[in-house]
């Protein structure tokens, strides 16, 4: 083999072993910049909230699933970061095939669509009347024959809307419905607004929404947890968080915040005028007591 060939083989092989060594490097690089962006991931709590939907959540922070999720993250010793999709675009399902949350806030336990939590509270529908309204004093029930005249406003395609019709209330009644492009919150204040004037005797909603805008009336207005229902669907569910599938670690975690700060959720809730409830239908009145519901 001349000594030209040789060089060039020699030259060909250093070139070879400086690839294989750079190819290496690279490798590691690749390893040590996927190694540290799954340690940045893990460091962040990744929530799905919509951005304006009070008083659950706001893109300012100002809603009670906002500090729920504050709380977690704090007791998870993880940076809190906000996905931010209007609850109206049907966004649970897809966003979690797509891996972009670790949390979706206030979601209804059982539904068997994606993974949750243990429920967090318990709630239900309420029935809102005027206090000063004597007609309609102590009324808790659907069944109560003292609404039969009553003209009584409800969302549409809800579990009361159901109930309604059962008890032969749906002919004086009147729908409500968020799905024409008004959002929950308004609806939930033109209902309010219109029993506070007498065009309505009552109306029904979903029980956070109800009770925190009734709150916010200027004219007293009494809110009944719809416990005392036997007839139609389901008026009290366990509200949860919903979670990825597959990472019973996390959902152990997040089940143990849940648990280990129980009090100060509830505490967090009624700050909004949340009916809370407890598996038995009874309201949870404060710290370690339940009053009867209506009381």
């Amino acid at each position: 083999m001349s000594q030209s060939h040789t060089t060039v083989m020699q030259r060909l092989v250093a070139t070879g072993r400086a690839f294989r060594v750079a190819a290496a490097v690279a490798s590691l690089a690749v390893v040590c910049c996927a190694s540290q962006v799954r340690a940045e991931e893990a460091s962040l709590l990744r929530v799905c909230a919509d951005p304006d939907n009070t008083p659950f959540s706001s893109s300012d922070g100002g809603g009670f699933e906002n500090k729920l999720a504050t709380l977690i993250a704090d007791r998870l010793d993880r940076k809190l970061v906000y996905i931010w999709f209007p609850e109206n675009t049907g966004y649970i399902p897809n966003t979690f095939g797509q891996n972009a949350c670790d949390l979706v806030m206030g979601y209804a336990q059982g539904t068997g669509l994606i993974e949750d939590t243990n429920p967090y509270y318990y709630t239900s529908y309420v029935l809102i009347t005027r206090t000063e309204d004597a007609d309609l004093k102590d009324v808790a029930a659907l069944s109560d024959p003292r609404l039969k005249s009553k003209r009584i406003g409800f969302l549409a395609h809800t579990p009361p809307a159901s109930i309604l019709t059962v008890r032969g209330l749906a002919e004086n009644a009147k729908p409500f419905d968020a799905r024409s492009g008004e959002s929950q919150a308004s609806v939930a204040q033109d209902m309010i607004k219109q029993i506070v004037s007498g065009e309505l005797d009552a109306g029904l909603l979903w029980g956070p929404v109800g009770g925190y805008y009734a709150a916010l009336s200027d004219t007293p207005l009494t809110v009944v947890p719809l416990v005392k229902e036997r007839a139609g669907p389901a008026t009290i569910y366990g509200i949860t968080l919903g979670v990825r599938p597959n990472e019973p670690q996390f959902k152990h975690q997040v089940n143990k915040v849940l648990a280990e700060n129980a009090d100060e959720i509830t505490s967090i809730l009624k700050d909004f005028h949340v009916p809370v409830l407890d598996q038995e239908g009874q309201v949870v009145a404060a710290k370690g007591s339940t009053a009867a519901a209506g009381q």
